[in-house]
Parts: C-alpha cells; sequence; structure tokens
C-alpha cells in the first residue's frame, strides 16, 4: 500500500463542510467514496491538514491517503477526480507522502484569505464566495487593527464556545488587510487556527472598518479574553484555506 499526499480544491457552498455528519453530505465523504472505487470497494480513511467548515472554501486543501501500489501519482489523480464528479471538489496534486509524513500533523502552517466585497451591488458572479458589506469600509483602519493580534496570546476572544482545542494559546504569524478594487481581502496565517478564529477576527474588523468600533478596542477585545467581548462572526462564504506549508516541499509538477 501506498501514502498518497493531495492537494484539493473545493466550493464548499455544497458542503457541511469538510468531515463527515450525521446529515448532509461532506468533502471528505465525496473523497472517500471515491477513493474505495481503487480500492476494490473497500473503505478508505483520509486525514486531512484543516477541517473546514460548512460554506468554506479550499483552494489548496491538503489530505493523505493509502491505496494500493499498483497506480501511479497521475492515475490516482485523475480516477479520484472521475469518481468524484460531479460534486464540486478536485484533486489538484499528488505525490508519494514522505516517510512518516502526516497531512494534519506535519504541517507547519496554514493560510486563509477572507474576502469581503464592499460595494451598494450584491454579487452574482462572486455568489458564496465573499460576504457582502455594502456599506464603505477603510481597509487602512482595519489593518492598522489587525496589527494589535499579531503574535502569541490567549485568543479566547475569537474562539467559538464549540471550540474542542486544549488551550485557546495560538501564535499569529500573519494578518493582513488590503483594499483590490470593490474586494477587501483579509490574509492570515498561522501554524493553527481556533474554531473560528478567522471568521471571529474578520468580524470584529469590519465594525473597525466601518467606523463603529476605533482601532484600539481590538487589542482591548483581545486582552478581555472573553468571546463578548469581540465582534461577530463573519459568513462562511467568504474564507477559503489557500495554501498549507510543510517542513520540506512534496509537491510535484501539478500536471
Amino acid at each position: 500500500m501506498t501514502c498518497w499526499a493531495l492537494k484539493l480544491e473545493y466550493d464548499g457552498a455544497s458542503f457541511v463542510g469538510w468531515q463527515r455528519q450525521a446529515t448532509g453530505l461532506s468533502v471528505q465523504e465525496v473523497l472517500e467514496k471515491a477513493a474505495a472505487r481503487l480500492n476494490r470497494g473497500n473503505p478508505v480513511s483520509s486525514v486531512v491538514a484543516g477541517r473546514t467548515d460548512a460554506g468554506v472554501h479550499a483552494s489548496a486543501q491538503v489530505a493523505q491517503l493509502t491505496l494500493p501500489d499498483a497506480m501511479t501519482a497521475a492515475k490516482v489523480r485523475d480516477a479520484l477526480n472521475y469518481h468524484m464528479k460531479p460534486h464540486p471538489v478536485v484533486v489538484l496534486d499528488v505525490v508519494c507522502a514522505p516517510a512518516g509524513w502526516n497531512a494534519r500533523f506535519s504541517a507547519v502552517s496554514r493560510s486563509y484569505r477572507y474576502d469581503i466585497l464592499n460595494r451598494r451591488a450584491r454579487p452574482t458572479l462572486l455568489a458564496n464566495r465573499v460576504w457582502h458589506v455594502p456599506t464603505a469600509l477603510d481597509a487602512q483602519a482595519m489593518h492598522a487593527a489587525a496589527l494589535s493580534l499579531l503574535g502569541r496570546h490567549d485568543f479566547s476572544s475569537f474562539r467559538a464556545a464549540a471550540c474542542q482545542a486544549n488551550s485557546p494559546l495560538r501564535t499569529l504569524d500573519r494578518l493582513d488587510v488590503r483594499r483590490c478594487g470593490d474586494i477587501i481581502e483579509i490574509v492570515a496565517e498561522a501554524r493553527s487556527f481556533l474554531h473560528h478564529q478567522v471568521r471571529n477576527m474578520v468580524g470584529t474588523l469590519k465594525l473597525v472598518g466601518d467606523g463603529s468600533w476605533p482601532v484600539e478596542r481590538v487589542a482591548a477585545a483581545l486582552a478581555a479574553r472573553h468571546r463578548a467581548a469581540a465582534g461577530p462572526t463573519a459568513p462562511a462564504s467568504g474564507l477559503c484555506l489557500t495554501s498549507v506549508r510543510y517542513p520540506d516541499e512534496i509537491w510535484g509538477s501539478g500536471r
């Protein structure tokens, strides 16, 4: 048997999230059902770098599967993509995983991008891929406030009530806010995140952008270490997992 590393892209609007649920279709279920077709119908379990929530997208999710040896990386990629049709999830790249590698625990950082469509008109082409905020937002003020969240902190104020992490301590390596036309792009990078941490930070920064909060209040919300001190949870639709990094580059050409 061979352990394969997979890079995946999917539209989260169609799924209840990555993880299998009692009701609704998950990305995990689609992938594992396709993988079973390559394993003579026998169940195949996957490991994933990040369990995205319902409605959250991915342009570079990473997972691992163990499959019979008699397949090339290209065949694994193409066969999985064939069996996952017509669901909006595809395998972009497949490589043989290094010895001891784990899609989740070997990762050294994860990057997310959150897009806010900041214009009066509602989205059409970007429907289900952005948070539509029609009132004007000050991206520079949002970025200034974001800087106060960088570093290692207790992020209890930005942690979902259902979060199962053992500790609220996390090190936020990057949180950038910039405007690109009508899109305000927020990029967050850390080794790991708490449940809803990115969406809660975005919901808080939006309050700075629309003038409801002064820049300094974000630092005060962080220091409070209480969920009620921070802003609302931003919608899932604007969030996309864009990168998972490992100590050594493992990906091939992706052709």
